[in-house]
């Protein structure tokens, strides 16, 4: 006997898959009350029945999709920012090596390349200035230590030499004015004035003498530092120039790469075709005036040899799918026989664009065929089990209730109710574990014609309804059925 959790547990797919053939049984019976001759006077009322019997059990989701390469050669942007597409080769073309696929909008690309050329024109000759500038500086140091220095001395110890002539010459002219003093000759204030222009001489040699102690012991070593100084600054600004100009080459460079990448070329043959858009748009992403930008995926160059099919299975029995189980693939034009390759551990995102359907990516595997395209429709029939030699019962045979599930038997005596065991099933039939024996009379939608399986059934689908929302008095207010 089941308990009330295992009834809760049931899925609402065979609640509503009951009701479905309850309201069809019903729309016949009122059919063939008013034309009798839709139905067999035999197939009325309870004698609606299903031998049991033993065979194979297909157990199998089926889900759309459309057939899709699983090695595919992208064709992405390589320019910078955005750009404005102005051609691009129609979805399915056969395209040749060398063929033009994809052209973008050049005009500032173009402006860029430009600027990017004066620019390297700018930093040469900024570069050519520096490394001028630089020579000039370390032939200054040379010419001051050869020739600079080696004059300016020269110059002072002429100087010099004057100066000693003349500090000569005025002490002799003074010795000379006191012997004539002392011989009554001249006055005194003559011999002071002697003595005056030999101190003057003695001041004018003493600075003389200082200033070539100056260019020796300083001027020399301050000039030398300012010229070397110079030169140090003129090798920093060199190679401060020669990284601008560098820089400046790369931007020119790239802005002709990329000016070259605006319009692409197919690099080898095959079919091309357009990246599946997301499933919220309309339209293709890459289409004439649409935005692209960088490493955008703009096109797609399958492997026909490799061919796949994506799928959403629902979260409801992803446990069930795992690699290696055998699908059956159902196009347009013929059916293949292929096998679950990956099933993705994370769900894809849910929106309105999928009704907020929770479903897994699955992968199955497409053996290699001829003829086969992206884009084709595909019915994928994923076969989660196969039984063999079992018994069955049609899924319309049978009553949920609370104490189990049961199913009413066709007997000499009239009609049996039967407690059932119940294994895996389809959308049609369940596999009989205990309760039934092969060649068993089953009636099919015993709610219809039997009382007591009516009454089983609405309050199995009482106790199954959902939590419905009620407004009363203004307030909303929450009311499940009992359980």
């Amino acid at each position: 006997m089941q308990n009330r959790s295992n009834l809760k547990g049931r899925t609402w797919k065979r609640v509503l898959l009951t009701l479905s053939v309850i309201l069809m049984l019903a729309a016949l019976a009122a059919g063939a009350a008013y034309i009798p001759s839709l139905l067999p006077s035999d197939e009325t009322g309870p004698n609606l029945t299903y031998t049991i019997t033993r065979g194979d059990l297909l157990v199998t989701i089926t889900e759309q999709g459309t057939l899709e390469s699983s090695n595919n050669t992208e064709i992405k942007c390589k320019v910078r920012g955005y750009s404005t597409v102005t051609y691009v080769v129609a979805a399915g073309t056969v395209v040749e090596p060398g063929d033009e696929l994809v052209r973008l909008d050049t005009k500032v690309i173009e402006e860029q390349h430009s600027l990017t050329k004066t620019n390297v024109f700018i930093a040469s000759a900024t570069l050519a200035g520096t490394e001028a500038n630089l020579a000039k500086a370390e032939i200054t140091i040379e010419a001051y230590k050869e020739a600079g220095f080696d004059s300016q001395l020269q110059l002072l110890d002429k100087d010099l030499k004057a100066k000693e002539r003349n500090l000569r010459t005025a002490q002799l002219m003074l010795e000379r004015s006191e012997s004539l003093f002392r011989q009554g000759y001249i006055t005194e204030l003559e011999v002071d004035g002697s003595a005056f222009t030999v101190t003057q001489a003695e001041l004018e040699l003493k600075v003389k003498e200082t200033e070539i102690k100056v260019l020796n012991d300083f001027t020399k070593a301050m000039r030398l530092a300012t010229m070397e100084g110079n030169v140090t600054a003129s090798k920093s600004k060199l190679a401060a120039d020669q990284a601008g100009l560098d820089m400046e080459k790369k931007r020119r460079d790239r802005a002709k790469e990329e000016l070259e990448a605006c319009v692409i070329i197919a690099e080898k043959g095959g079919l091309v075709i357009y990246p599946s858009a997301a499933a919220w748009k309309k339209t293709p992403d890459i289409t004439e005036g649409a935005t692209v930008r960088k490493d955008q995926v703009l096109l797609l160059m399958p492997d026909l040899t490799k061919m796949q099919v994506k799928v959403g299975i629902h979260e409801s029995i992803i446990d069930r799918i795992h690699p290696g189980l055998k699908a059956i693939v159902t196009l347009p034009d013929r059916t293949l026989e292929a096998e679950v390759s990956t099933v993705a551990s994370v769900t894809r995102p849910a929106g309105w664009w999928t009704g907020n359907v929770v479903k897994y990516d699955t992968i199955i595997n497409i053996p290699t065929d001829v003829g086969l395209k992206p884009g084709m429709s595909a019915e994928v029939e994923v076969i989660m089990a196969e039984h063999k030699d079992v018994l069955t019962i049609p899924v319309a045979a049978i009553v949920e209730t609370e104490q189990g599930d049961f199913c009413w038997i066709k007997t000499s005596e009239g009609t049996e109710r039967r407690l059932l065991q119940l294994g895996d099933s389809n959308d049609v039939f369940i596999v009989v574990e205990a309760g039934l024996k092969e060649g068993a009379e089953v009636i099919l939608n015993p709610a219809a014609f039997i009382e007591e399986a009516e009454t089983d059934a609405l309050t199995t689908l009482e106790e199954t309804m959902p939590v419905e929302s009620v407004q009363d008095n203004g307030s909303n207010s929450s009311v499940q059925s009992e359980e």
